[in-house]
């Protein structure tokens, strides 16, 4: 799990597209706390410190520690907005947890063993069906990532979900199919020359006749 961190916050008196302007103006971030049957909590943070946050990667699974009128919340980034021109930051929600809160996040899949993967020594390409996978677990547990190891597969062979150690009280949120997380696909040159083969034309042989 990633390092936990502080956010100084300020409380909004003001709601709407015309005070979230003003705060942007201000070098802030609109958000807001929801969750644990409480009220939303609109506030403010700091621009620039959560931006830095969310491009460092792990944002959306690390849980933070909001300073806020005198309290201390504990929250996990759940959702957030940017501007589709500028990659400008425009709102986050925060979502209230405790040590006894489950939660449901995506974390990367990282791959490991393609050194010894058979069908990668022969040519073949892993081709990676799920870069993230969606999790439930404890809000105290978030996996920075999981580990898929490759190190056995052969060309055409996949690797299901099922074949993934999940860490102690982690588990997919798919449950109905054991889903396909990564595949070793054939060489493109092999695919070719298999694809040519099926559309070559055959040879046709036409009988001389006798004269």
């Amino acid at each position: 799990m990633s390092e936990t961190y502080t956010v100084k916050a300020e409380l909004r008196e003001k709601v709407g597209k015309g005070a979230a302007r003003h705060l942007r103006r201000t070098g802030m971030v609109p958000a807001v706390i929801y969750g644990a049957k409480q009220d939303p909590l609109p506030i403010a943070i700091p621009y620039k410190e959560t931006f830095m946050k969310l491009h460092a990667g792990g944002f959306m699974t690390t849980i933070a520690t909001v300073e806020v009128d005198g309290q201390q919340i504990k929250v996990l980034p759940k959702d957030y907005q940017l501007d589709p021109v500028r990659d400008f930051l425009m709102h986050v929600d925060f979502l209230r947890v405790s040590e006894t809160s489950e939660v449901t996040v995506e974390v990367p899949v990282h791959f490991a063993g393609e050194d010894a993967c058979p069908g990668i020594r022969r040519g073949g390409v892993l081709n990676v069906v799920r870069h993230q996978v969606e999790i439930h677990c404890p809000a105290s547990a978030i996996p920075d990532s999981l580990t898929a190891d490759v190190s056995k597969l052969d060309i055409g062979d996949s690797l299901h979900a099922s074949e993934v150690t999940l860490p102690k009280g982690v588990r997919f949120t798919i449950t109905d199919r054991d889903f396909t997380i990564a595949t070793i696909a054939a060489p493109a040159a092999l695919l070719s020359e298999e694809a040519e083969a099926e559309t070559a034309e055959p040879e046709v042989v036409t009988a001389k006749t006798e004269e």
